[in-house]
């Protein structure tokens, strides 16, 4: 029998706790600071926390919301707590593009060797070259590998082979937001001035999102998104699959239904995004996350996936 290990994905990963609980997994939780200046340990449930406030005043002052993620020490006790259980750890760090969670975790693991050369074999670091829910979806594979059995080396070597297959595809209300906070390429950013104009994103290799094209209103959108989900997920009706909302829940849920119908996954979760990605994130992100098709290099097959779906949609 494996070895028991943790799954230890940074705050990042918009796991709500509900989720959390389910899979076992256990979220280093980061900190943000409001524009009053207060620290905070950041969340992944709303409750006693006014939701449609909150983007309110980030949506008045972007820049007045800061958030830092777990530092080395932070990481350092969080896995110290289950490798003196003789647990494994498994931590797994938003992308490197737009964080240095990654060196901390790493850092954390080069200290705790030092003190303890015998726990060095049993910390795997990785970087997901993802965030939010998309990111959070990876560590759920890790827990459903762990449940059948696989290793703390098994599944990190999995996750490394097939982390390029984790997709987004959904849409922002507002570029301009999201590309100031420099989670966004090829941003685009006047799109989401335009009047029922929808830009699209994908992960792509860098670790970032990048716009690979848009539609024109939501019922447009929404016919895009799935043709394009069709062209790119694998075994779809064996999946579970998450859409991200930043306070657009009506059109999470009209999306949800259509995934279902379309696809017949194991489930679909509307997910949260919590406070260290919305804030860098912003109000009027709907999107999927799901595993598929291994991601292209600069994103030219997806694009031209794109192009084709919408140039035989019509209007």
């Amino acid at each position: 029998m494996a070895k028991k290990f943790a799954i230890m994905p940074d705050t990042t990963c918009d796991l709500s706790l509900e989720y959390q609980k389910e899979y076992d997994i256990e979220v280093i939780l980061g900190h943000y600071a409001t524009p009053d200046g207060k620290e905070h340990i950041s969340f992944h449930s709303w409750e006693g926390i006014d939701r449609d406030q909150f983007y309110k005043e980030l949506k008045k002052d972007p820049d007045g919301f800061k958030t830092s993620p777990p530092n080395v020490q932070e990481c350092k006790e969080a896995f110290l707590k289950h490798l003196e259980k003789g647990e494994g750890v498994l931590a797994m760090a938003i992308s490197t593009g737009i964080s240095g969670t990654y060196d901390f975790m790493t850092k954390a693991k080069e200290e705790i060797a030092k003190e303890h050369p015998e726990y060095e074999s049993q910390i795997k670091v990785i970087d997901s070259l993802r965030f939010g829910p998309g990111y959070g979806l990876m560590a759920v594979y890790a827990a459903n590998l762990r449940k059948e059995g696989k290793s703390l080396e098994e599944t990190t070597n999995w996750l490394e082979e097939n982390k390029n297959r984790f997709h987004q595809t959904g849409w922002m209300d507002d570029l301009s937001f999201v590309a100031k906070k420099g989670r966004l390429t090829h941003a685009k950013a006047f799109f989401g001035t335009l009047v029922g104009v929808k830009p699209v994103g994908e992960f792509d290799y860098n670790g970032l999102t990048t716009v690979i094209g848009k539609g024109k209103g939501e019922k447009q959108t929404y016919k895009i998104l799935i043709e394009y989900i069709a062209r790119h997920i694998i075994n779809p009706e064996e999946q579970i699959i998450f859409i991200a909302t930043t306070n657009r829940h009506k059109q999470a849920e009209v999306f949800k239904q259509m995934i279902e119908d379309r696809f017949h996954p194991k489930a679909v979760y509307v997910n949260d995004v919590y406070s260290n990605c919305s804030i860098n994130v912003g109000p009027g992100l709907m999107a999927a996350y799901y595993y598929g098709k291994p991601i292209s290099k600069g994103l030219v097959e997806e694009t031209a996936a794109f192009n084709d779906i919408v140039a035989n949609l019509g209007e």
